[in-house]
C-alpha cells in the first residue's frame, strides 16, 4: 500500500487554549494511539490534503521534529461543521506483526456483457473492510466485471482473499448488473434457452 509522509511537531500542551492557538496558526492537532502511550503532535493543515481528500487508502509515516518516526493509519477525523476545515485527527500506530482493519476502495475494471446489452452496473459497496498485516494491505480491491450478464452479481465470497480477510458476510453483494428498460436479451442466453427447450418438451 502507498504511504504518505506527514511532518509534524510533538505537542507540549494539549489544553483547549493551546489547541485553539494551533488551529489559528494553520496547524491540525493530532493524536497517535496504539503504542505504549498516546503521542500528541500537530502538523500543517495542507500536509493532510493527499491523505484526506482522496478516495484511495494510504498508510502514513509520521515524522516528528525530535526525530521520532511512526507508521500509522488514519483512524478518525473531525471537520468544522460550517467551514469544513480539519479540526482534529486520530491515527493508529502500525506494527509489522499485528493485523489492522482498514476500509479499502473497490476498483471495478472491464466492460461487462450485461452493460453492453443495456444493463446498469450497480456498485453496492464502494469500499470493503479488510483485516491484514500492514505489508499485505492492498491499495484497492480489483473486480473484473467483463463476464457478468444482466442479473449477475459479485459476492464477497467471489473475491480472492489470499493475503487478507474481508470482514463482511460471504453473501454480501459488492456489485451487480441490473436490468433496465433499454436492456436486450443476451444472445448466449437465447442459445441456452433453445438448447434447453427440446429436453423440456421430451419430459412432458
Amino acid at each position: 500500500m502507498k504511504s504518505i509522509t506527514i511532518n509534524g511537531s510533538q505537542r507540549e500542551s494539549v489544553g483547549k487554549k493551546a489547541t485553539k492557538a494551533l488551529r489559528n496558526a494553520g496547524q491540525v492537532p493530532c493524536v497517535l494511539y496504539g503504542g505504549d502511550k498516546p503521542v500528541h503532535f500537530s502538523a500543517p493543515e495542507l500536509a493532510f490534503s493527499k491523505l484526506v481528500y482522496t478516495p484511495n487508502a494510504h498508510t502514513v509515516v509520521i515524522e516528528l521534529a525530535d526525530g521520532s518516526t511512526f507508521n500509522a493509519v488514519l483512524q478518525d477525523i473531525q471537520f468544522h461543521p460550517v467551514t469544513d476545515r480539519i479540526l482534529h485527527i486520530d491515527f493508529y500506530q502500525l506494527f509489522d506483526d499485528k493485523e489492522i482493519s482498514l476500509n479499502i476502495p473497490v476498483n471495478i475494471v472491464g466492460n461487462s456483457r450485461g452493460v453492453k446489452n443495456g444493463g446498469v452496473l450497480r456498485k453496492n459497496n464502494r469500499k470493503l473492510r479488510v483485516k491484514a498485516l500492514p505489508a499485505n494491505l492492498p491499495d484497492f480491491i480489483e473486480i473484473d466485471i467483463t463476464p457478468l450478464k444482466i442479473g449477475d452479481k459479485i459476492f464477497v465470497r467471489d473475491i480472492n482473499q489470499e493475503k487478507y480477510t474481508l470482514l463482511h458476510s460471504e453473501n454480501t453483494v459488492v456489485c451487480q448488473i441490473k436490468t433496465s428498460r433499454t436492456a436486450v436479451v443476451d444472445a448466449d442466453d437465447d442459445e441456452d434457452d433453445a438448447d434447453a427447450a427440446p429436453a423440456g418438451e421430451a419430459q412432458e
